[in-house]
């Protein structure tokens, strides 16, 4: 059917996601450091994202498209929601937010704000100690301890591989369950890092290893830390950040930390890239590994 619907020019596009929260079908996300709207099912064509693109990269057309599924987008936010630990809702629409006598816009079911922040971390925390305003967490000791992030968003699938807190950082990339297992997360991984989470189980880790190999050929990485626990399934994150690497052509070291269901540090290792960049300095499934 011919309808309006929204389109998306890539050349003016700086993958901001300031359009992502606006989007209440979650239609819109950014992949490969770009918006792009992921399904014309899912786009009522209402436009409701047009004032929130500062780049003026979003336009309504009119073109031959799938017409509007609604129960298909409830079904991609309840996914969406899911995945980001929001309430599901049991009759599997959007989930529903009280009103409010003075609402301070309209409210939408999709991704909370993917909007880029940084935050300086004051010399009281950058020496390990509680950041004003910060909310702490205690230790074994009961000594407090404060928030090692220095950025937002955090999901891989959020922040755009241009953001400037990856130029030159330290990168750490960890799997979804390691902030839960490990208690010492902040403290001695987290610190000094800018870090991306995902899940190599249930998230697409072909689109993950294109973001990550433009991560890494875009910012020179100074490091990637990989944090992942010990189940199987949770050395895809591994396989993707080797895999970016060949595809980025570079040699940036890679830190693999393994993480026990019991919330202990298994192992440590360093794999090294061959001269070219292209895997692991020897033959073999990454024999070149320091302990």
């Amino acid at each position: 059917m011919i309808r309006e619907i929204v389109t998306i020019d890539e050349d003016l596009c700086n993958g901001c996601g300031e359009c992502v929260p606006s989007c209440a079908e979650g239609a819109i996300q950014i992949i490969d450091g770009k918006a792009r709207l992921v399904g014309d099912r899912l786009c009522d064509g209402l436009g409701a994202c047009l004032g929130h693109c500062p780049q003026g990269a979003i336009k309504i057309e009119r073109r031959e498209a799938a017409a509007f599924d609604e129960a298909a987008a409830q079904r991609h936010v309840v996914s969406l929601n899911a995945h980001i630990g929001q309430p599901k809702p049991g009759n599997g629409r959007p989930t529903s937010v009280p009103a409010t006598k003075n609402p301070a816009g309209p409210v939408h079911a999709g991704c909370p704000s993917s909007r880029f922040a940084r935050f300086e971390r004051s010399p009281s925390t950058a020496n390990g100690g509680q950041a004003a305003g910060a909310t702490p967490c205690c230790d074994a000791r009961g000594t407090a301890q404060a928030s090692e992030l220095v950025h937002w968003p955090v999901q891989l699938r959020l922040l755009p591989p241009n953001a400037p807190v990856l130029h030159g950082a330290r990168l750490l990339v960890a799997a979804d369950c390691v902030p839960v297992a490990y208690a010492g997360f902040h403290s001695e991984l987290l610190r000094d890092h800018a870090v991306v989470i995902a899940c190599p189980k249930l998230d697409d880790p072909d689109g993950y290893v294109e973001k990550l190999a433009e991560m890494i050929r875009s910012n020179d990485l100074a490091e990637i830390m990989v944090a992942r626990m010990e189940v199987p399934c949770c050395g895809g994150i591994l396989q993707m950040v080797l895999a970016a690497r060949q595809i980025a052509e570079s040699n940036v070291p890679i830190n693999d930390v393994i993480v026990s269901t019991r919330g202990e540090i298994m192992a440590r290792q360093e794999i090294l890239a061959d001269s070219t960049g292209s895997g692991c300095s020897t033959s073999g499934c990454c024999p070149s590994v320091r302990s």
